[in-house]
């Protein structure tokens, strides 16, 4: 399956992924979302996490979300068998930090994007790390 870049990879035995002559454990995409929406609705961020990770074609193990008292913030967690997503936010501020890691032919920008489309936020700034590099 084809990155947002389109360039071919190749999946090792173990699910480390081997890509323009780099082979990794998989991608850690971090996001912070600025002017987002639905940020102290646990159940919203639970579909949402949920249905991102889907996006992603990752495969959901459990997840987790915490809501904080007197409308503060909500915390959670979605394991996979690929490995995880993860939110923490502060409504207060309209803001959420989103990490993404996911091994084998996941794409964490399919997950982001659908993460984007849920939460509308007016600014966001992204990143993706390759982790677990051996060559």
């Amino acid at each position: 399956m084809p990155l947002e870049n389109d360039q071919d990879f190749e999946i090792c035995d173990d699910y480390f992924i081997r890509e323009n002559g780099e082979t990794f454990a998989g991608r850690h995409l971090i996001a912070e979302l600025w002017g987002a929406q639905h940020l102290d609705d646990p159940t919203f961020i639970k579909e949402t996490l949920v249905a991102a990770a889907k996006a992603a074609g990752a495969t959901v193990l459990h997840s987790h979300i915490h809501s904080f008292d007197s409308g503060g913030g909500v915390t959670g967690v979605v394991l996979l068998s690929e490995s995880h997503i993860s939110i923490h936010t502060w409504p207060e501020r309209d803001y959420a930090a989103i990490d993404i890691f996911m091994c084998g032919s996941c794409n964490p920008s399919k997950a982001e994007e659908y993460i984007v489309g849920k939460l509308l936020p007016k600014r966001v700034s992204s990143q993706t790390l390759r982790r677990g590099k051996t060559a």
